[in-house]
């Protein structure tokens, strides 16, 4: 007989915590890029330490992805509609990931140069696939990006709902301290 699996394991947790993390500086660096001017000494630093990071944090997330699905989970606490509204921010968020990451990549490259990340590899770029790719692509980045941090503080208010009102261990599965 399994053993009912009570926290996330320490993989998952140190992922998730990691990628919340990434995900809110990246939103706040991406706010912050694109308003330099030419003449800051950012101007150049900043995209690329940007891009270096998303390419990171995509391979993260599509491990994350793999990972959730190969390993033990504890089950979701709450109502039947409070675990479906769960499972979509979940799914949500993912969508918004890949979203971030394809429109960012078509942002990178439309001019056909490779991303080079932290100057340790390359990820060669296809050009441009359509007319006006860099803006229709840098506009859907924008607007996602707002989007997942708005999904992003759903699914934080929620899990302290859970710990503060419910006083279940939702939260305390992902800190890896159940009761």
């Amino acid at each position: 007989m399994k053993q009912e699996v009570k926290n996330y394991n320490l993989l998952a947790r140190t992922i998730h915590w990691l990628s919340a993390v990434v995900v809110i500086g990246m939103f706040a660096v991406g706010l912050w890029m694109v308003d330099l001017s030419y003449y800051s000494e950012w101007y150049r630093t900043a995209p690329h330490w940007h891009k270096s990071v998303g390419i990171l944090l995509a391979v993260l997330t599509l491990f994350r992805f793999i990972w959730r699905h190969i390993s033990a989970a504890p089950k979701t606490e709450g109502s039947a509609l409070e675990k479906i509204a769960s499972k979509f921010v979940h799914a949500a968020m993912y969508l918004l990931l890949i979203m971030l990451f394809v429109s960012g990549y078509l942002i990178s490259t439309e001019d056909g140069r490779s991303i080079e990340v932290f100057n340790l590899f390359s990820v060669p770029g296809i050009g441009a696939l359509f007319e006006g790719q860099a803006d229709i692509s840098g506009e859907i980045h924008f607007y996602t990006a707002w989007a997942l941090i708005v999904f992003a503080a759903i699914h934080a208010l929620a899990a302290i709902k859970h710990h503060v009102i419910d006083k279940d261990n939702t939260l305390r599965k992902m800190i890896g301290a159940s009761k």
